[in-house]
């Protein structure tokens, strides 16, 4: 029987030996790198298509580009890795199977959509804290052509873009886990259950998502007897200025406010009112090069020192869209931490 992980209530899980983060890096296209958080990230590359054939290509580069910049930063190499866990939003996660090609990385793919980097983060602190791998990467990415083209319409014919909507980013992000003693921590994680809340506007994910983070914020704090007030930040992956707005309103009915301590990656990484994104950034890679970027910086330089990151998902697709049906949304949240207590 395992001992070095505590299941607390339904959905959450305290590790009592907590797996640390050994390494990460961030890689963002143009815009990206444009916005307020542009210094904070490992590379930018301003040509979109990252001198790949078609913007899928570019999309498998950036996860290629962004796992070797944090193996690098650890001193490792790809045979060091027990098993990668990585995702994207595009179709049978086409971006993440290519970018493992001809590396012979044992690959576990997910599929969490814009929720997917705490979902990696999560299932690998697991896996670390159980001994089932040494060393684990987390990985995903997301690119605003190739989910443009799959979502919505070709660039090409110049739609206009409703209030409500979000810009994907174009970025990956990738950690690398292990058990060696340094920070930061992974010290605990709650697993989120699908809400649906009835939204049938693909162009307002925002307001799909709320309800799950709100649902999963009140099971992290229930399961773990803690509030608000115990992280000095705690940040959702990319509901935007709608859906951050409808997850304090959420929260206040529930009786637990977010206070000042709380923001949203789509929000931070572009300046709304400059660069024409409407509500903010969204996509695997949002959330994913905010952390591996700035936040995870923060912590290493002692500026945070209890980070609770929440990544958010729309689980729609085309089909779905097609068809009707409302957007289902999911949220994971992930407590880092400067220090292993």
């Amino acid at each position: 029987m395992l001992t070095n992980t505590i299941h607390r209530g339904r959905q959450s899980i305290l590790f009592a030996d907590p797996p640390s983060i050994l390494s990460y890096a961030s890689v963002v296209g143009k815009k990206e790198s444009q916005g307020p958080l542009g210094n904070s990230f490992d590379l930018s590359i301003q040509d979109g298509h990252f001198g790949q054939e078609s913007w899928e290509k570019a999309e498998s580069h950036l996860q290629r580009t962004s796992l070797k910049l944090a193996l690098q930063k650890a001193a490792l190499e790809e045979e060091d890795l027990d098993a990668v866990l990585l995702g994207d939003l595009l179709n049978q996660c086409i971006g993440s199977s290519f970018s493992m090609l001809g590396k012979n990385i044992p690959t576990l793919g997910l599929y969490g959509a814009c929720s997917t980097m705490a979902e990696s983060l999560l299932l690998g602190a697991m896996s670390v804290s159980g001994g089932f791998c040494r060393r684990i990467a987390a990985l995903t990415s997301s690119h605003f052509a190739s989910s443009e083209r799959q979502y919505r319409f070709p660039l090409g014919y110049g739609g206009q873009r409703c209030p409500t909507a979000q810009w994907t980013v174009t970025g990956s992000g990738a950690v690398i886990l292990g058990k060696e003693e340094k920070g930061p921590y992974i010290r605990s994680a709650t697993v989120g259950c699908i809400v649906d809340s009835g939204i049938t506007d693909a162009n307002n994910m925002g307001a799909a998502m709320a309800p799950a983070a709100c649902d999963t914020l009140c099971a992290h704090f229930r399961d773990l007897n803690c509030s608000p007030d115990d992280y000095d930040l705690i940040v959702t992956g990319d509901l935007g200025s709608l859906g951050s707005q409808a997850l304090r309103d959420l929260m206040d009915a529930e009786g637990i406010p977010l206070g000042k301590n709380y923001r949203d990656c789509g929000v931070m990484i572009f300046d709304c009112k400059k660069q024409d994104v409407h509500c903010g950034g969204s996509g695997c890679g949002c959330s994913a090069v905010v952390l591996c970027g700035h936040l995870l910086g923060q912590i290493q330089r002692r500026k945070l020192n209890r980070l609770l990151f929440c990544g958010t998902g729309a689980l729609l697709s085309p089909v779905s869209v097609q068809q009707g049906e409302s957007i289902p949304g999911v949220c994971h949240a992930v407590s880092i931490s400067s220090d292993r207590e």
